[in-house]
């Protein structure tokens, strides 16, 4: 519950260069004390305890940056960015994590701001990840979800997080459980996690959170909701969103047409049953109740084992997928594999070798397959 994280006592802690007058964080309702909080520049270099202790102290602009430090695709940073989630994962694992995906403008920005502004009100610590499509061509992202929720990234009781999904599969950052990880270890009571929704695979969200909900809107066609065929039997939820105004009646149509599919398909979650909602994240219409369906929804997991056996099969996805990466990764670094690969191309532009005899030959490289088997 709330309360109980709010008097929970978490260890004190100053930045590198911050004097005996800095104030850790602010309590809600009363005015800082002292000077605004000296964060370290990046110029100031931070130690393991540093990252650990700010984390700790729920000190926000810490947060950021360790975040940064997991993400980060430099080599010298990953032994840090190790050392720093090794400490702080005694103290996670105390967090909602909710999965929100749906239709590009199905209004999911809108939605999770009206849902976290809510949750906050009510004494919870919010944090959000928003992901950003990465440009196949540039390699960039506009991360433009944190000014697309504006009140909810002022207020102190929550974190924006945008990130880039470096081209993962299904809209996920690379390192998001990473991320989710260090949130909980803040204090973060409810964490949302927001996809692409490019009608990818979203598996990758669904092996990460507790909670799916699949965000959709009525009468945009099949032809847009492409993403719905596949997720949808993913789903713990279904929401229409933007259940407003004209909007109403066809919201409500559309509503009573996904629960006559969903009632066709396995269950999401054992011993759950999927619904379809309608909502308003503009007025906030039917906001509250959908927070209702994610608190039965924890209540039933917790009873019947379903929410821990999700959380050890997800450790168990996460460590295969870690260990094929880095396969992977070793085998394209290796000088002798990369020398392979390039004859391997010309043979096959030139017809002299099929694809999947070439798949063969270079797979020798990992003692996987004999190059001489058939």
């Amino acid at each position: 519950m709330p309360d109980e994280k709010q008097n929970h006592k978490k260890p004190e802690w100053t930045p590198p260069g911050a004097g005996p007058e800095y104030a850790s964080r602010v309590v809600p309702g009363q005015k800082p004390q002292s000077v605004p909080p000296k964060v370290p520049t990046r110029r100031q270099k931070m130690n393991v305890e540093d990252y650990v202790q700010g984390v700790l102290a729920h000190d926000r602009a810490v947060l950021a940056r360790a975040i940064t430090l997991i993400e980060s695709n430099a080599l010298v940073h990953f032994e840090q960015a190790q050392a720093v989630l090794k400490a702080l994962m005694p103290h996670t694992g105390g967090a909602l994590r909710v999965g929100i995906t749906g239709v590009p403008g199905a209004g999911k920005s809108t939605l999770i701001e009206t849902l976290g502004l809510m949750l906050v009100k009510q004494g919870y610590r919010v944090a959000v990840l928003a992901v950003d499509p990465t440009s196949t061509t540039s390699r960039g992202s506009i991360l433009g979800d944190k000014t697309r929720m504006n009140q909810l990234s002022q207020h102190p009781q929550a974190f924006i997080r945008p990130s880039p999904t470096g081209g993962a599969l299904g809209g996920v950052a690379r390192k998001s459980r990473e991320t989710i990880f260090l949130c909980e270890a803040a204090g973060f009571d409810v964490i949302l996690v927001e996809t692409v929704g490019t009608g990818q695979s979203e598996v990758a969200v669904r092996s990460m959170v507790d909670f799916f909900l699949l965000v959709l809107i009525a009468g945009a066609g099949d032809e847009l909701q492409g993403i719905k065929k596949g997720v949808v039997e993913l789903a713990d939820a279904v929401v229409i969103n933007k259940a407003d105004g004209d909007n109403r009646v066809a919201a409500g149509a559309a509503r009573a047409e996904y629960d006559r599919v969903l009632h066709y398909l396995s269950p999401a979650t054992e011993g759950w049953t999927t619904h379809a909602y309608t909502c308003s994240g503009l007025t906030g219409e039917g906001v509250a109740h959908i927070w209702d369906v994610v608190q039965q929804f924890s209540h039933m997991a917790h009873e019947n084992g379903a929410f821990m056996a999700r959380r050890e099969d997800q450790m168990q996805a996460w460590l295969q997928n870690l260990i094929e990466a880095q396969i992977l990764a070793t085998f394209s670094q290796d000088a002798r594999v990369q020398v392979a690969l390039e004859q391997a191309r010309h043979q096959v532009r030139e017809g002299r070798l099929t694809v999947p005899s070439a798949a063969q030959q270079l797979a020798h490289w990992l003692r996987i397959v004999p190059p001489d088997s058939t």
